[in-house]
């Protein structure tokens, strides 16, 4: 089969859309079709249905698929063009590089090194209470802020803030960080970072992240919030990392393990994007 028949074929699997949602039709099968593009099913130069495709697909209207492509063409993921149909004008970004759980903190320091990064803002300021509790400090206590943006190739792919102590931040200044990873400069004030504590959710961008990561505002976004220890087990770094999905993926690994009276899941995560970042989730267990 065909490149472009294999696409077409891949429409019939799509998601249903439905009237009962909140979300206009045309823009649910804009959604549908943007996630496919993203994810290489619809590959650079592939043809995507057209709108007669798009009417017995989802039962819409041919006025609601029109808008839909025309919603892909005004983005630039597509060009349509009489006599050739709709076709993908998006490249996926190349490979990720991927590594294993266990070196964590190695494969953090390996992306400071290996990206490019554009600091937006630095500051020292009051501890608000979610900072505070994350750095074990009071409420008000003055601490180091940073706003980084990381990008592979001119693009950018995380939305970095990060909070230290103001002892340790004080060993560095603006021009230091953005030459240098924070890890490595954090290490050369004679911190020993030791182990670093994570949670993994969803959030959607607000006008900061949008701007600096060139999407929509309310584009979803993955988002990673780290606390860094060192050996004494005190908190020097708190950081909430935003991603772009098409450009960062988490991946996890589940292997079986036989128990005595139960079977447990362990998993294994890695941080895949342009560059190795994030990993370690805790272990779901299923009895």
């Amino acid at each position: 089969m065909q490149g472009d028949e294999m696409a077409l074929a891949a429409a019939a699997a799509q998601p249903r859309v439905s009237g009962a949602l909140r979300t206009p039709l045309y823009h649910q099968i804009y959604l549908i079709l943007r996630q496919k593009i993203v994810d290489g099913i619809y590959p650079f130069d592939g043809r995507l249905p057209g709108e007669q495709d798009l009417v017995e697909i989802y039962g819409v209207s041919r006025i609601t698929a029109k808008r839909a492509l025309d919603e892909l063409a005004a983005e630039g993921l597509v060009v349509r063009e009489r006599g050739r149909g709709t076709r993908v004008r998006y490249r996926a970004p190349a490979a990720p590089l991927r590594s294993s759980v266990e070196g964590l903190l190695e494969n953090l320091l390996a992306m400071g090194l290996e990206t490019e990064v554009k600091l937006v803002e630095f500051d020292y300021v009051a501890a608000s209470e979610p900072v505070a509790v994350a750095l074990e400090c009071g409420p008000g206590e003055l601490v180091q802020r940073a706003l980084r943006v990381r990008m592979i190739d001119g693009q950018p792919f995380s939305h970095l803030t990060t909070y230290v102590p103001e002892d340790i931040g004080r060993q560095f200044d603006a021009a230091d960080l953005s030459e240098t990873a924070l890890l490595a400069l954090l290490e050369r004030s004679g911190v020993e970072v030791s182990s670093a504590t994570q949670t993994i959710t969803a959030t959607l961008a607000d006008a900061s992240a949008a701007t600096h990561l060139e999407v929509d505002i309310g584009a979803a976004l993955l988002m990673v919030s780290r606390i860094v220890r060192d050996q004494s087990g005190r908190p020097i770094e708190f950081i909430t990392a935003l991603y772009r999905p098409d450009r960062y993926q988490y991946r996890m690994v589940l292997s079986r393990v036989h128990g005595k009276d139960r079977n447990v899941w362990e998993t294994s995560g890695d941080g895949t994007g342009d560059r190795q970042s994030d990993a370690g989730m805790p272990s779901p267990r299923n009895s």
